[in-house]
């Protein structure tokens, strides 16, 4: 750093070491135009896995209530519920036998309720997971559906001829393993789904399917639900015409032909959809978030709407398949999402990706590198969307054997694929018997991580990442840099540091990530933002020894963070 830059006496290593603050209840816009969701924090939550209140080794929303405070304190302002409605569970609770009511398993309605009730006390909107794509074949409608060809619900699933005797209307294939269609002998046809045999895709072609998801949703809504994450969105609609899906070489993880999913997924119909369905969620002041996996930036930015009329959050999921901890590749991304022009929704893990902490780790540096992971997304241009237990550093504990494995896509595929059991272990609450998660059996093995990983020894280490997590949530709640600031890169050609400038009116604040295993030494020159002689007063740093005598650089550490505001 010149001295132009950098005429500092390190001024206070000002940690925030409080519990977040307490702010009041969101209002649908504020005084400049935002609207709730776009400084929410919001926390997915995997029923099976958060909290066992009734000891059965199941989670449920009872359990969910007891953490709302643990949830508040953290700095949270939405929770994301994955499906909890009734269920087969052959996919866990995506596939879906009746929308407006509670799996048993869970709780009741009145849970719910209750759920939501306290939720509200605490200024904690409650977003549930929506499947629309396609139902469980024990739904109603679809017991209807296959009952015959001319029942009521017969064209609210995809129903056709195959080819001839023994042969499927054409080739497309599930994404779970198998063919995309399944036989019914009673009525001689095959039934279309993209997912598992007992997922059967619904005809969105036909209105009173549309009418009836459009329903659904004013059932929750009316409940006090502020909106829906929407699952598989991409797939909502198929080529009428069934055209087969053309063949590219090599195999998949299940041994099967690769193949370019052109005309089963991403149709422009699905647009049409996202449209309607944000219409009904505007009328109740909710939010829309999408499961949008995409390529590149375009393609994401499609799903805003050409009038800002589809999906208010479709997750940028793209940084979840980013190789390593590559600066450049990073940087890349953020300037393309940034110069799209609408308002980003960063994540790193969820259900169905392996946990941020293992696609990270090195062996050496781990923790530091969970934090460097959070002072990256949590300080970024947009809305964030947390995953349970990142917060404390949960890893992936993936089956050790095919008997182990509960999720049927680890079943279908083992060993290449050993299935999404990994990143839901049960939620690591303290370092007793099952992590406190239950006194039963868990449904899944907590790893042995969890004695020193857990919210109850992390509450009481200052250097933890749990305490790290909730000090960055407080900044970000409090600094009207980091809600709404100019996303400024700076130092554009440094292979191992990630640094840029937050500025909003008068305010900035200045983060530097070392993504690297090696000490680095930082210059910069802040002059053309307007700071001819600054002074930064450091917010939040996760380094391991005391910050002194900087005058030119500044010296961070491996996988380090650095956090400052700006001044004259």
């Amino acid at each position: 750093m010149s001295r132009k830059f950098f005429a500092i006496a390190v001024l206070a290593f000002c940690f925030f070491l409080a519990a977040p603050p307490s702010y009041p209840q969101q209002k649908p816009v504020d005084a400049e135009g935002h609207q709730w969701w776009q400084h929410a924090v919001f926390y997915e939550i995997y029923p099976r896995s958060f909290a066992d209140s009734n000891n059965d080794g199941i989670g449920d929303l009872n359990g969910i209530t007891s953490k709302l405070d643990y949830v508040k304190d953290l700095g949270v302002d939405a929770i994301w519920i994955t499906p909890c409605f009734p269920s087969p569970q052959v996919d866990f609770g995506y596939d879906v036998s009746d929308y407006e009511n509670i799996d048993p398993m869970y709780g009741t309605l009145k849970d719910f309720d209750h759920l939501s009730t306290e939720a509200k006390k605490r200024n904690i909107r409650v977003i549930l997971d929506l499947v629309v794509n396609h139902t469980s074949d024990q739904h109603k409608w679809f017991l209807d559906s296959k009952s015959s060809r001319a029942s009521a619900h017969r064209d609210w699933y995809i129903w056709r001829d195959g080819k001839g005797p023994g042969q499927p209307p054409n080739n497309w294939l599930s994404t779970f393993g198998l063919s995309g269609w399944k036989f019914d002998p009673k009525t001689n046809q095959y039934y279309y789904h993209y997912f598992y045999p007992e997922q059967p895709d619904l005809n969105w072609r036909n209105p009173a399917v549309e009418n009836a998801m459009l329903d659904v949703t004013r059932f929750w809504y009316k409940r006090g639900v502020s909106g829906f994450r929407l699952d598989a969105v991409d797939t909502l609609f198929e080529d009428p015409n069934l055209t087969d899906n053309p063949v590219l070489p090599g195999t998949d993880k299940y041994g099967r032909p690769n193949m370019q999913e052109k005309y089963n997924k991403k149709l422009p119909q699905v647009h049409d959809a996202m449209r309607k369905l944000r219409s009904v969620a505007d009328q109740y002041n909710a939010v829309l978030i999408g499961e949008t996996w995409t390529t590149n930036v375009i393609e994401l930015k499609d799903y805003y709407g050409a009038n800002n009329d589809e999906l208010q959050l479709p997750m940028d999921l793209m940084m979840t398949e980013f190789k390593g901890l590559n600066v450049d590749q990073y940087r890349k991304h953020i300037a393309a999402v940034n110069a799209s022009g609408h308002w980003p929704v960063y994540v790193i893990t969820n259900h169905d990706i392996v946990r941020s902490y293992t696609r990270y780790a090195d062996g050496a540096h781990n923790d530091d590198i969970a934090k460097m992971m959070a002072g990256l997304y949590l300080t970024l241009r947009g809305t964030v969307v947390m995953y349970y237990g990142e917060e404390i550093g949960m890893e992936n504990n993936d089956p050790k054997n095919k008997a182990d494995v509960q999720d049927p896509i680890g079943k279908l595929g083992w060993p290449l694929e050993k299935g999404r059991d990994g990143e839901r272990t049960p939620m690591q609450w303290n370092d007793t018997a099952n992590a406190g998660f239950s006194k039963a059996k868990p449904w899944l093995p907590v790893p042995p991580s969890y004695k020193t990983h857990n919210v109850a020894s992390e509450q009481k280490d200052s250097d933890s990442i749990l305490s790290f997590y909730r000090q960055l949530l407080s900044l970000r709640h409090t600094e009207p840099a980091l809600l709404d600031g100019n996303y400024i890169p700076l130092n554009e050609s440094d292979p191992n540091v990630l640094a840029y400038v937050r500025q909003y009116k008068d305010q900035a604040i200045l983060v530097v990530l070392n993504m690297s295993a090696v000490g680095q030494k930082v210059r910069f020159d802040l002059s053309p933002l307007g700071f001819s002689s600054p002074k930064l007063t450091v917010l939040l740093t996760d380094f391991h020894k005391p910050l002194t005598g900087m005058t030119d650089e500044l010296p961070m550490e491996p996988y380090s963070v650095f956090i400052a505001k700006i001044s004259q």
